[in-house]
């Protein structure tokens, strides 16, 4: 590992990066064509968050929290900080104190490959958090590491400036280069589910909705009576 503090790495547009965290990781991932999502071991430290950011990352030792000090200082509004470690790691490395010193630089919430903890504080103070862990289990800040290089998490690489979009689903990274593109597929998904509510509201099927009824026969489903599937006479 190159022990390097990037200071200016390019950012995906601060508006775009809000913009695709109002429509969350779901419609976001199913637009980018079902890439980025970072897996079902990212939970919320607390329901209901839902946000949309520019990476800031950080690369961490286990257990050592020094370079997370060191990124909070390259951390601006709009940001989201992006914690990895270089071997697996549930430690608290994250709590209460660095949320408050985020939130003071207008950071939007961070994503943890590692554990947070003090919980209860982050959840009455409304710090997004996303983390692979709850861990009370300290740290030291003993070993350098790495500010704003590419990381890894939930087998997805994060560079800095990509786009970070969380919610109660999870965490989903849009590449900065196709964040626009992204935002536009996005709004088209949106407003054909929009459609399609509409007729689920009016009592239609999703066999008809989504046209999958005449491909039944293809995928060769027979509908068939309770007596020709058992033998049995009437």
């Amino acid at each position: 590992m190159r022990n390097v503090v990037v200071t200016d790495p390019p950012r995906a547009d601060p508006a775009t990066a809000a913009a695709l965290g109002e429509f969350g990781v779901a419609t976001v991932h199913e637009a980018q064509g079902r890439t980025g999502y970072l897996g079902p071991a990212f939970r919320p430290a607390w329901p209901g968050a839902r946000i949309g950011g520019t990476a800031v990352t950080a690369l961490c030792w286990p257990g050592d929290n020094l370079m997370i000090h060191v990124a909070v200082e390259q951390c601006r509004a709009g940001d989201v900080l992006v914690v990895a470690t270089n071997s697996p790691s549930s430690d608290g490395l994250f709590g209460e104190l660095f949320a408050t010193s985020l939130a003071q630089r207008g950071v939007r919430g961070v994503v943890l490959g590692t554990g947070v903890r003090d919980v209860a504080e982050l959840r009455e103070t409304g710090f997004p958090a996303w983390s692979t862990a709850v861990s009370a289990q300290g740290t030291v800040k003993a070993t350098a590491g790495a500010v704003n290089v590419p990381v890894t998490l939930g087998g997805q690489v994060v560079h800095p400036g990509d786009v970070i979009v969380a919610d109660d689903d999870g965490v989903v990274r849009v590449e900065r280069e196709r964040a626009g593109a992204v935002l536009t597929a996005s709004r088209a998904r949106t407003e054909k589910e929009q459609a399609n509510r509409a007729r689920f509201q009016a009592g239609e099927l999703g066999l008809d909705v989504y046209g999958m009824r005449e491909k039944l026969a293809a995928f060769g489903i027979e509908y068939v009576t309770h007596a020709e599937f058992t033998g049995e006479r009437a």
